[in-house]
């Protein structure tokens, strides 16, 4: 009985440690946000600038030169990552030199005490610290493990079913890698920023306002000075 008395307190308590998580990493998001359009639906994302602003910068650089477009998720480990291939030979569309110059780049880790948990995008890297390139993993689970050793730089924002049919396609052991049997895709990818889009959101208000009270004004004319 005693246990029963105290579930409702635990799920409380759950409840409240993942709203506290979700509302810090949100505070970190910045206004931009990518999709990447995969062969099993759509997954978006978006960036903590002042958490790895040298990663961020590097990323965001390789999405808008399309180094992603025909890439690909080499790895996907149910409940711990889904890891996009370094471009550099996850493409299946050959790079031109503007493309394979900023991918070949290397990023400092940059380290943060933002925790691993699931849809946090955190980079990949060899065994040194400053190694990253453009591979990296979306989150599929909480991994404390990683926590300040591979730079965290932003978080899924939509898309998470996407992510659970990828966790349940039937995958194959090499080494330490969890592998699908066949090739999830980026069919392609885009940016945008929420900032514009709000504005233009409140442009298209205004725009339907001054129409309305144009018509209001024109009816008040026509009645009061025929």
């Amino acid at each position: 009985m005693h246990i029963l008395r105290l579930l409702p307190i635990l799920a409380f308590l759950l409840f409240f440690a993942f709203f506290t998580i979700t509302s810090a990493q949100d505070s970190h998001l910045g206004s931009a946000r990518v999709v990447f359009q995969t062969n099993y639906g759509d997954i978006e994302f978006g960036f903590f600038p002042k958490v790895a602003p040298r990663t961020v910068d590097h990323i965001f650089k390789l999405v808008r030169l399309g180094c992603y477009n025909t890439n690909h998720f080499f790895r996907v480990d149910k409940g711990f990552v889904a890891q996009v291939a370094d471009v550099v030979g996850g493409r299946l569309a050959p790079m031109n030199e503007e493309q394979r110059t900023e991918a070949e780049k290397t990023v400092v880790g940059e380290f943060s005490d933002v925790k691993h948990v699931r849809g946090i995008l955190s980079m990949g890297r060899y065994d040194d610290p400053d190694s990253a390139q453009s591979s990296f993993s979306m989150l599929l689970g909480d991994a404390p493990h990683l926590d300040g050793t591979y730079a965290i730089f932003g978080k899924v924002t939509k898309g998470d079913d996407t992510l659970k049919k990828l966790e349940e396609l039937p995958t194959r052991r090499e080494g330490i890698f969890v592998m699908p049997t066949e090739r999830i895709t980026i069919l392609s990818s885009y940016y945008y920023d929420t900032n514009l889009d709000s504005c233009e959101e409140d442009r298209s208000t205004l725009k339907r306002r001054l129409a309305a009270s144009f018509v209001e004004i024109e009816r008040q004319r026509m009645k009061c000075f025929p």
